[in-house]
């Protein structure tokens, strides 16, 4: 068998077969029989894949020294490889090669896409602060902090088609579920005080808004913001985004978004289903058109008296479960407390009000009146819609509970309560807080604050009460489970901006901000395309756990001569390996193995690299 040690080839006799005289005695086709021996023999070592190697430790020998401020771990992750087999999937490389056809850059777009995306996931920092760190992944990629830069435009100026490309090739990778599109926004703030100007051509006299603007937030943080709208379809993965302006209204991002939807989905039908806040009527009036349909959650304060009296009137309602007749006043005394109620505590009760709207068309016509003049009416459409309201048991007990919890905070409040700072807020424990004024003729006004029974009590009218708007004629049970998923959504902006750190931003320049939610965007749609393939495989996990996994798989350099895992195996790493066949769950590793797995998801090795990953001995 040979043997390659560095740049020496040497052979090693591993068994002996016997002579020809001997192989006589067993078989009368000595030559056949030696030669399948051999190839037994192959196929054992092949499997076995092994090497002696004798390594010399002297333990006083000293740590080389290197000209940086601190010290370093010589680690290198070979985690982001699972990551690099679904960009490669993907075949992002790909729309770059053709985005950059005409450019001579001296630099790789994809290669640095590819690797602001790994981080983004794996070690989430500034974009300087992922330069400084790039030399911990095995490929050490070489590029300059600026050469980001100019990819983050090249980025910004092929935004459509890069949206666009992802969902097209995603649909290769696993089946896209587009029957119903869940859409929401949120907003990212930036660290610094003043907002953008808004730009006015003094040409064309066209008005450029500013897009890092003071909006409403939810973290009440006073500083400039933007504005993404996402869209992603039933499984939880993303279909397509904008970014807008931080003080625009998030109603204005749906439709302009929706409509490239369309375009993406060459017209294929699907069900809108967003929450009360972006479910106004221009929005279910267009999904009403087109074969679309809407499921858009409805605040029951905000219906109209008739509407609501149907709602609280007990006549109507049937068990979500079995469709059988119920009311309201048996759902909320029935004893919770007896086994043969459990079904029913997790039950619920529904109601179909039908609630068509009269939509404002924007258009006039003229109509002559008995006297003869004439006078121009507006003409208004219906959009159909019907009401499904539902109640349950559980949601309202949850529901008071949370409410009791805030009533006793705001009787603490009241014990020292300061009229100096004293500020009622609507979603605050302080609007269970009233203040009453009382003067005397000639006297100074005064203050007595206490609870507001009205208030809880008003409040306690919805508790358990749920309800959506939809023109739909599915089954209720079938549309309330829809509803219901919107969660999802919220999850991606929660991985987006607790898991990938995509806020605070501080980039500046329009493009670049856009270009930082691209990246962030790609990271999200990688990582769930990777979740829904471990489900599909029959391994659930979280996103804490999923990003520890991969962050772990560090090697070791031994001595120029093989690489040692310093990670643990796990569910998740076989689950992993499973669905991509890179078998990472190795001891020890060559780096010509490691190279061809490396080599894979690229058209070419650096030069850097490749001197940085061929000293070791490598058996043939």
């Amino acid at each position: 068998m040979g043997i390659r040690n560095g740049k020496k080839t040497t052979t090693k006799n591993i068994a002996r077969i016997g002579k020809h005289s001997e192989l006589l005695k067993i078989t009368n086709d000595p030559l056949t029989y030696a030669k399948e021996q051999v190839k037994k023999y192959n196929e054992k070592y092949q499997k076995q894949n092994s090497v002696s190697l004798e390594i010399k430790i002297d333990f006083a020998e000293k740590i080389k020294a290197v000209n940086q401020t601190a010290s370093r771990s010589t680690l290198l992750n070979i985690g982001y490889f699972f990551l690099q087999q679904f960009y490669h999937d993907l075949k992002i490389s790909s729309f770059f090669k053709s985005i950059t056809t005409d450019m001579k850059n001296e630099f790789d777009p994809d290669m640095i896409n590819r690797f602001l995306t790994y981080s983004r996931i794996l070690s989430p920092d500034s974009k300087l602060g992922t330069h400084q760190n790039i030399d911990h992944y095995y490929e050490k990629p070489q590029f300059d902090y600026v050469h980001i830069l100019r990819t983050m435009d090249i980025m910004q100026e092929h935004y459509e088609e890069y949206i666009s490309y992802l969902y097209e090739a995603s649909c290769r990778l696993v089946k896209r579920d587009t029957s119903v599109c869940f859409y929401d926004c949120s907003n990212y703030y930036f660290e610094i005080e003043t907002d953008d100007e808004d730009y006015v051509d003094e040409v064309t006299g066209e008005v450029i808004k500013g897009l890092r603007k003071y909006g409403p937030s939810k973290e009440h943080r006073p500083n400039p913001i933007v504005e993404m709208g996402l869209f992603m379809d039933k499984d939880g993965i993303p279909l397509s985004m904008c970014i807008t302006s931080g003080s625009d209204n998030e109603q204005t991002t749906v439709i302009p978004l929706e409509k490239q939807l369309t375009k993406m989905f060459k017209d294929k039908k699907f069900i809108y289903c967003a929450d009360a806040g972006l479910g106004s009527l221009n929005i279910r009036n267009f999904n009403s058109m087109g074969g679309r349909a809407f499921i858009v959650t409805q605040s029951i304060k905000k219906l109209s008296q008739p509407l609501q009296q149907a709602v609280f009137n007990d006549n109507g309602y049937r068990l979500l479960s079995s469709d059988e007749p119920a009311t309201i006043g048996e759902m909320q005394t029935f004893d919770k407390s007896d086994p043969l109620n459990k079904d029913l505590y997790t039950d619920r009760i529904y109601k179909i009000i039908p609630a068509d709207k009269a939509f404002d068309l924007g258009l006039y016509e003229e109509k002559v009146c008995k006297n003869g003049s004439v006078r121009k009416i507006k003409l208004k459409a219906i959009v159909p819609q019907k009401i499904i309201v539902s109640f349950s048991r559980k949601m309202m007990e949850y529901q008071r509970y949370i409410r009791n919890r805030q009533i006793e905070r705001a009787k603490k409040l009241l014990k020292t309560l300061n009229p100096e700072t004293y500020k009622k807020g609507p979603h605050d424990v302080t609007r269970f807080i009233k203040r009453t004024s009382s003067t005397k003729s000639g006297e100074t006004v005064t203050d007595k604050y206490e609870l507001n029974q009205t208030v809880i009590e008003e409040e306690e009218k919805y508790d358990g009460f749920y309800a959506v708007a939809t023109n739909l004629n599915d089954p209720a049970k079938d549309i309330l489970e829809v509803s219901a998923n919107r969660y999802k959504i919220e999850d991606c902006f929660r991985v987006m901006k607790t898991n990938f750190s995509a806020r605070p931003v501080f980039h500046q320049k329009r493009e670049r901000i856009i270009a930082h939610f691209m990246i962030c965007y790609t990271s999200l749609l990688i990582y769930r395309l990777m979740e829904k393939k471990l489900e599909m495989y029959g391994t659930h996990c979280t996103t804490d756990n999923l990003i520890e996994t991969l962050n772990s798989m560090d090697v070791a350099n031994i001595e120029d001569m093989c690489y040692m895992s310093t990670y643990t195996n796990s569910q998740i790493c076989t689950a992993l390996n499973a669905i991509t066949g890179l078998d990472l769950d190795k001891k020890y590793y060559l780096p010509k193995e490691l190279n061809k797995k490396s080599k894979k998801f690229q058209g070419s090795i650096s030069i850097q690299h490749f001197f940085n990953h061929t000293k070791a001995a490598e058996p043939q």
